[in-house]
């Protein structure tokens, strides 16, 4: 038996979901409800914590505990958003009450903010692999040669180091170019079977166009455990994607990772034309190897993919240079 067992961490979602309720109900301004959200629902809330223990969880668990945790996250998010209205309501009342209004004066404009594109589709895709029994986790964006390159089979001459034009720190660090790096510091401290979804920035000395930024953002998935195949991962993609975008249209053309074998990249549809997504492939047995991560008992998939031109499918963006521009004609629309 595991040392965290589903029944506890439903236990533990059940109270931090009390005490958030009673939190609520008991906020007496907008400022001690935003806090409250912060608290129970921001990115290092409780809520999030009690997910943190899923990775000890076996894979028939997960996906029990993952639509447990968005049952929760959606409860009260309702539940803030009517307390918002109320405590509005009762602002509103009672500066009614308080003030003379000449409702001559011309009003205040205040502006209708909205979530980015990027940050949508990464809080959809969490959620999405939430619900598959996933771990979210982290790792840093100042990265060493061996997180980023030699622990993911890229050897010292390899000709794949060619493939990311790297911009380097002093010291031997790096901004790293993938984030693959996750794969590698997670299966260190973690025995399978596990389930992992990673989010972040990468950097790569590209050349800026309508479809490629120097910068951008990539979510990483990852699977490791008995008996995984390439049809798991084939149909992992088909429903992420499915559940992303709908009815779809979607390819997997043979490709070339240092860190998976076979390897292939993704593509869809869009605007009558073929976009690439993603790259994905079976963990290399050389990667498992690294993390002491026996490769003749478990395999695994992983597959990394572009924030930006999900955004840019899913909200038929033409540039993606218009994601980072200040321009509130374009930003409005979302």
């Amino acid at each position: 038996m595991s040392a965290t067992t589903s029944t506890e961490i439903e236990a533990q979602l059940s109270a931090v979901q009390q005490r958030a309720t009673e939190e609520i109900s008991a906020a007496s301004s907008l400022d001690d409800l935003d806090k409250t959200r912060v608290r129970y629902l921001g990115k290092k809330g409780d809520l999030s914590k009690v997910l943190g223990g899923m990775g000890k969880l076996s894979a028939e668990e997960r996906p029990q505990i993952g639509a447990l945790a968005n049952q929760a996250k959606t409860a009260l998010q309702s539940q803030i958003e009517q307390r918002k209205s109320d405590l509005q309501t009762a602002q509103i009342e009672a500066q009614l009450a308080a003030e003379t209004i000449d409702v001559t004066m011309p009003g205040v404009y205040q502006p209708q903010g909205h979530i980015h594109p990027i940050n949508s589709i990464i809080d959809q895709v969490t959620d999405i692999f939430v619900g598959l029994g996933y771990t979210v986790a982290q790792s840093p964006e100042i990265e060493s040669d061996y997180y980023n390159f030699e622990a993911l089979n890229f050897l010292p001459d390899h000709p794949a180091r060619d493939m990311q034009d790297t911009l380097y720190l002093p010291g031997g660090q790096l901004l790293r170019t993938h984030t693959s790096n996750t794969q590698i510091r997670y299966m260190e401290n973690n025995q399978p079977p596990m389930r992992v979804l990673a989010s972040g920035r990468c950097y790569r000395r590209d050349t800026v166009d309508a479809t490629h930024a120097a910068v951008f953002h990539q979510l990483e998935f990852f699977a490791v455990d008995k008996g995984i195949t390439f049809t798991d991962l084939r149909g992992t993609v088909k429903l992420f994607l499915e559940a992303l975008f709908g009815d779809v249209e979607v390819r997997f053309r043979p490709s070339y990772f240092p860190f998976t074998e076979p390897s292939a990249e993704v593509d869809v549809r869009w605007q009558n034309q073929w976009l690439e997504v993603m790259g994905c492939g079976m963990i290399d047995p050389n990667v498992l190897n690294a993390v002491g991560c026996d490769a003749e008992v478990y395999s695994g998939f992983a597959a990394g993919l572009g924030v930006e031109r999900l955004a840019m499918v899913q909200s038929k963006i033409d540039d993606i240079r218009r994601l980072y521009s200040s321009d509130l004609r374009f930003l409005r629309q979302f």
